[in-house]
């Protein structure tokens, strides 16, 4: 379905999560480049904004790249909170008179299609490949960090 690299690994540029995430930053770059430099308040957002909708691919790589499912997953959160915090830019944008924020849409409903493809990409991740999260938080559903398994400890 993708072609793969010497490592028999999926290439994350060709992944739809990838390349949607691709759509968005250079969507929210159009979109940031209408602000206007002398609103200093508003032009402050442009960087978050790029640098949230740069996560969107830069973190699917990672995430390809990591392979093991709690690094995976953590790589998925930081995504999430991207996406959310670049639809929360934009919410802050309009309530600050952005006078272009008719275009704005255009982002939310972009993030929305990622936000699906997301959803398919994380059901990928393969469980049964993992290093016990001693933190927690990353471990698969049913792995009891307290249990002895040689395989992983």
């Amino acid at each position: 379905m993708y072609d793969r690299d010497e490592e028999n690994n999926v290439n994350p540029q060709e992944l739809p999560i990838y390349l949607k995430g691709k759509e968005i930053y250079h969507l929210t770059e159009q979109i940031t480049d209408l602000i206007p430099e002398n609103e200093l308040m508003l032009y402050t957002y442009r960087e978050y904004m790029l640098e949230d909708a740069c996560q969107l691919t830069a973190k699917v790589a990672g995430a390809e790249a990591a392979d093991l499912y709690d690094l995976r997953m953590e790589n998925a959160v930081l995504i999430r909170k991207a996406a959310r915090d670049l639809i929360a830019h934009c919410g802050a944008l309009e309530s600050m008179g952005f006078s272009q924020k008719v275009y704005l849409k255009l982002i939310r409903e972009a993030i929305e299609e990622y936000r699906l493809l997301f959803i398919d990409w994380v059901n990928t991740f393969d469980q049964r490949n993992y290093i016990k999260d001693q933190w927690r938080l990353f471990n698969p559903p049913g792995v009891d960090i307290d249990e002895t398994d040689s395989k992983n400890d």
